[in-house]
């Protein structure tokens, strides 16, 4: 059994910054994608960011230059630092991850999602 448990969520007044980590823990073999959702009141879950086992990164428009994906291999951890947050980040942040598990099944496994909130 795989599962992934997200910290770092909070409130923070805008221009501030928030660092949010999510944790793989299970049966493991190997991780492929990890990426960061989020999902504001009234609408549809959106992908925030993207980061590959080897690196490569791709975000959304809306936060590139302010977002930084990475990861840890060896702590099976995905990091997401955002700076210069504004109040339409607001949202709650679900962590993903493609997980090989040692019975080599692939799963896309989700977080329980950790609250961000920016005020104005």
């Amino acid at each position: 059994q795989v599962q992934l448990v997200e910290s770092g969520g909070g409130s923070v007044q805008a221009g501030g910054s928030l660092r949010l980590s999510c944790a793989a823990s299970g049966t493991i073999f190997s991780i492929k994608n990890m990426a960061w959702y989020r999902q504001a009141p009234g609408k549809q879950r959106e992908l925030v960011a993207v980061i590959d086992s080897v690196g490569n990164t791709n975000y959304a428009d809306s936060v590139r230059g302010r977002f930084t994906i990475s990861r840890d291999n060896a702590k099976n951890t995905v990091y997401l630092q955002m700076n210069s947050l504004k109040p339409e980040d607001t949202a709650i942040y679900f962590c993903n991850a493609d997980i090989t598990d040692t019975t080599w099944r692939l799963k896309s496994c989700w977080g329980q999602g950790t609250q961000v909130t920016v005020s104005s």
